[in-house]
């Protein structure tokens, strides 16, 4: 059976190096035979998490939409940057709403319960932004998923990527392809 993986990209600049981390993300994992879905979270804008604004509005419609997103898929791939060492504003957020969901009208739901995780990294420095894989993994722990352990980072991204979304570096390519196939192995495994 095939499997399902959402990629996205922690950030929604134009050129950021994250997206075209996803890109080839998503590329490889194509090529080991998933089927993948890649989103912008340009396409799910929210406001700032606020329990008070929840108690008032409920859980945002994107938010939601997101966690039947991420229900409807075996497993994320999620290509950050790095922050001040750290997640970066949006895409904590976008987990923080994700992680309120409890129901889905009436009836029980959690967007993240069997959710399994692959982590890839970009920043044109020279740590690839491994700091802030860090943190996402802690946050990603938290809410539940299961995170696969090889992960990708990409030091000096502005270089790292050819046309065809694919990685120049052999290194950084068979890093990718690592965390690519253990992502499917672990979604594949959790099936019993």
């Amino acid at each position: 059976m095939t499997a399902h993986i959402l990629v996205f990209a922690g950030s929604i600049r134009k050129g950021a190096y994250s997206g075209h981390m996803a890109d080839a993300a998503s590329k490889e994992l194509v090529s080991q035979g998933a089927e993948v879905t890649r989103i912008t979270l340009a396409d799910f804008p929210l406001p700032i998490m606020d329990e008070d604004l929840e108690k008032e509005h409920g859980i945002p419609e994107n938010a939601l939409r997101l966690g039947r997103l991420f229900a409807a898929h075996d497993g994320l791939m999620i290509c950050s940057p790095e922050y001040n060492a750290s997640i970066p504003p949006l895409l904590k957020n976008t987990i923080d709403w994700v992680s309120r969901i409890s129901r889905d009208g009436d009836k029980p739901f959690k967007p993240y319960a069997g959710l399994t995780v692959g982590l890839c990294s970009t920043s044109n420095g020279n740590f690839a932004g491994l700091r802030g894989l860090y943190h996402l993994r802690a946050v990603l722990m938290n809410v539940g998923t299961q995170i696969v352990t090889e992960q990708c980072s990409v030091a000096r991204a502005s270089e790292a990527f050819n046309d065809d979304a694919t990685l120049k570096d052999e290194r950084s390519a068979r890093m990718l392809s690592t965390v690519c196939r253990s992502l499917i192995e672990r979604v594949e495994a959790s099936r019993g």
